[in-house]
């Protein structure tokens, strides 16, 4: 008789069968997409074609559905000669910003020196604004920048019709006409339409993030965080400012992950496919998404960093969700770069809703595990109690308690943690809680 397969490894196996078709699918599409952007680049060498995608790949393969992709087109510059301005609250006020999950709070202006640069080709008209400024000659436009990439790529996309390089039918340019800060492209992938969403980047060697002394790199191999922000990408906030942007750092952060042994992946793909079937309300596109649930897995690395932690399929999953259930009691998610910044922020009722679903999955995972065709034993776990829910709003209230061991303490009443450091540091922060409840009463 063949080996039972134990519920949750099957149901991961099903979602990562899945993987392969939706490789190929971004493939196509991606193809199709690049026939456009090379024509772009040939009318206008101020866009760069750049042809390494595995990021974006990886990204659309473990996201259980949605199928919108950011497609970055650099700009042909020496980004190191602009000169850096941060906007003032009042100049930030006077126009929408836009921030999205992945940037720094603060917007800025990209200027052009008077002097001493080689950027001619960005003080034309049609991306360029001039100032009086002693130092600058005028800022480069990213709403200038956007409409130049949206007239070009609806050139080209004629232009490819007209030489029958795409088909009738595998582009639709429809949402171009949206008013935002990228631009949209439905592509079919053979099975499908993908949201490549066009985003216009800056990419410098400068002013990349720095971390601070109190910072430690624990979870990954050694220099990873300080790799994968060495360059600083910038990318239209409004039609006159740009913001920093960490999505690329972040999805290599992930490909580091996929290089790790363990489940670390793999609970994010069950937490994802979980929340799509389960926790996202149908026609809402507020909630909880994957972005989201990639930083509680980043966070999740950072805390358990040890290979032990990951060698437990079910047990990698709790991780993850001792941290979920703690950042929407709190509806506060910090980015994982720049934790001063908080991903939940203006979700408020949709997050707060989402968090009786995320229990219900902490207290009995077989009900939402579907794909189960074995007779396999079901371990029940403790039900969350009243005072597990209290212990979650520390962190809000004293940082001290967005630790490691805050997390081991909340982990170990469904996971025995054995290593003997770590129960003696939940010791001591388990005597401090209780201290602080007694002097509190």
């Amino acid at each position: 008789m063949a080996a039972k397969v134990p519920q949750w490894q099957n149901y991961l196996q099903v979602i990562k069968a899945r993987e392969g078709q939706r490789v190929e699918c971004f493939q196509k599409a991606e193809n199709i997409l690049l026939i456009v952007l090379e024509r772009v680049s040939v009318m206008d060498p101020r866009f760069i074609v750049d042809y390494s995608r595995n990021l974006e790949a990886l990204e659309f393969a473990l996201c259980a559905t949605e199928d919108e992709v950011t497609m970055e087109v650099p700009l042909c510059m020496d980004a190191d000669a602009l000169l850096i301005q941060e906007c003032s609250s009042d100049q930030s006020d006077s126009e929408k910003i836009t921030h999205g999950n992945s940037q720094m709070p603060a917007s800025c202006f990209l200027g052009i020196p008077k002097e001493g640069s080689q950027l001619e080709k960005w003080t034309k008209e049609d991306v360029f604004s001039m100032v009086d400024s002693t130092e600058l000659s005028g800022h480069i436009v990213p709403g200038k920048i956007l409409q130049l990439l949206k007239d070009l790529i609806v050139a080209a996309i004629v232009y490819c019709r007209r030489q029958f390089l795409i088909k009738p039918g595998e582009l639709s340019a429809e949402r171009l006409q949206e008013d935002a800060m990228q631009l949209p492209l439905l592509i079919s992938s053979g099975w499908k339409m993908i949201c490549f969403n066009i985003v216009p980047v800056v990419r410098r060697k400068q002013n990349a993030l720095k971390f601070n002394n109190n910072w430690q790199e624990r979870g990954f191999p050694q220099g990873s965080l300080w790799k994968v922000t060495q360059e600083a990408d910038y990318i239209p906030a409004s039609y006159f400012h740009w913001r920093y942007s960490t999505n690329r750092p972040i999805l290599r952060l992930l490909q580091i992950m996929s290089t790790l042994k363990g489940y670390c992946l793999d609970s994010l793909r069950i937490l994802d496919r979980v929340n799509h079937e389960y926790w996202r309300e149908e026609g809402k596109n507020k909630g909880l998404t994957f972005h989201h649930l990639r930083m509680v897995l980043l966070w999740a690395t950072h805390f358990f960093a040890s290979p032990e932690d990951w060698g437990n399929l079910e047990g990698s999953v709790y991780r993850l969700l001792v941290i979920l259930l703690c950042c929407l009691a709190n509806n506060h998610l910090p980015h994982f770069l720049y934790p001063e910044q908080n991903l939940f922020q203006g979700e408020g009722a949709d997050l707060h809703s989402l968090y009786p679903k995320v229990e219900s999955f902490a207290n009995n995972p077989k009900y939402f595990l579907k794909f189960h065709f074995s007779g396999a034993e079901y371990k029940t776990h403790h039900q969350i109690d009243n005072g597990f829910k209290a212990l979650l709003h520390l962190p809000a209230e004293d940082k001290a308690y967005w630790d490691t061991a805050f997390f081991d303490m909340l982990l170990n009443k469904m996971y025995e943690i054995t290593d003997s450091q770590r129960v003696s540091a939940m010791s001591n922060i388990l005597s401090k809680t209780k201290k602080m409840v007694t002097n509190q009463s």
